[in-house]
């Protein structure tokens, strides 16, 4: 199974629509994950089109948005459980907020965003990941989101692209 993550997308604020890197990685994509700050409902209803979407709000979503989707959710796919946050909040790194939002869960994964930052790392077993911004690199070299593939294992990946890609 092949799943998008991403976050951060800030449409339409910090582009005009989604980059042609992740249009074509969508292709062929069964499942996308978006840890929030989307912006508009506009881009929840582009994604519908690719595939199903889950995801979460975040701290800069239309009332819309929040009103459609949680601000923590734990989604279950492939015989997994990924843990998906924006990681917003006071206090801690925005990490360490994402990973508390699913402390006492049974969960192998904790999808984030908020950072803009790239970040594939284990803490043990669990998988912690920001796919970064497709769109909103902010003082990274690169723009990116994340590709995971589900077998008997989780295998996650950023994909990193320029503007003309």
């Amino acid at each position: 199974m092949k799943i998008v993550v991403i976050s951060d997308t800030h449409l339409p604020k910090r582009k005009k629509g989604l980059p042609p890197r992740l249009l074509e990685e969508l292709k062929d994509v069964e499942l996308i994950i978006h840890a929030g700050d989307w912006q508009t409902i506009d881009i929840y209803h582009e994604l519908l089109s690719y595939a199903s979407v889950e995801g979460v709000y975040g701290n800069v979503d239309e009332e819309e948005i929040i009103g459609l989707l949680p601000s923590k959710k734990i989604v279950e796919a492939g015989g997994f459980r990924f843990g998906v946050t924006h990681g917003h909040g006071k206090g801690k790194t925005t990490e360490k907020r994402a990973i508390a939002a699913f402390e006492g869960e049974k969960v192998d994964s904790i999808i984030f965003g908020h950072s803009h930052i790239p970040v594939k790392r284990y803490e043990g077993n669990l998988l912690i990941f920001n796919p970064g911004s497709p769109t909103d690199k902010r003082r990274q070299k690169l723009f990116s989101f994340g590709v995971i593939s589900l077998s008997d294992k989780i295998t996650a990946e950023h994909i990193f692209f320029n503007e003309q890609q």
